[in-house]
């Protein structure tokens, strides 16, 4: 089965019917195909509704659990770092990509700027500043850990 040409053939269908933008992904386990998928971005007006991000989604939804250690993302651009993060918090070990991030840029999808600022190359994309202890945020993973057992 061809992973790679499913996430292409939805991210074409998904740009027809102004869905989404030139980018899909399909999630698979072993040979099991959980989610085939274009970016929803335009559809949704959600920012985060990348490909990757929308088939994780979807697998969690599908499978259960947020546990993705066993499935293999296929995706048709080099993933971005909010979706390397989420690939990376679902567990998913490994990524086949097609496109380059350079490739994106060239046509206007650029995630340069993020990728400057997480290797501190650009710090000015952000200005992170950090609160100092409050009681209203003290006790939040304490209370989490109750609940939890």
């Amino acid at each position: 089965m061809d992973y790679m040409k499913l996430a292409a053939d939805a991210t074409f269908v998904g740009m027809a019917n102004k869905v989404g933008g030139p980018f899909g992904a399909t999630i698979v386990r072993g040979d099991e195909i959980i989610a085939v998928v274009s970016n929803t971005m335009m559809r949704d007006t959600d920012i985060s509704a990348h490909a990757e991000m929308v088939a994780i989604r979807e697998a969690t939804k599908k499978l259960g659990t947020m546990d993705l250690s066993d499935c293999v993302i296929y995706a048709t651009c080099e993933p971005c770092p909010m979706c390397v993060s989420a690939i990376i918090w679902s567990g998913i070990k490994e990524v086949y990509y097609c496109n380059t991030s350079e490739d994106a840029d060239k046509y206007g999808f650029s995630d340069m700027h993020l990728r400057k600022y997480l290797t501190g190359e650009d710090k000015s994309v952000l200005n992170m500043v950090k609160v100092e202890q409050r009681e209203d945020c003290d006790h939040l993973f304490e209370f989490f850990n109750k609940l939890n057992k």
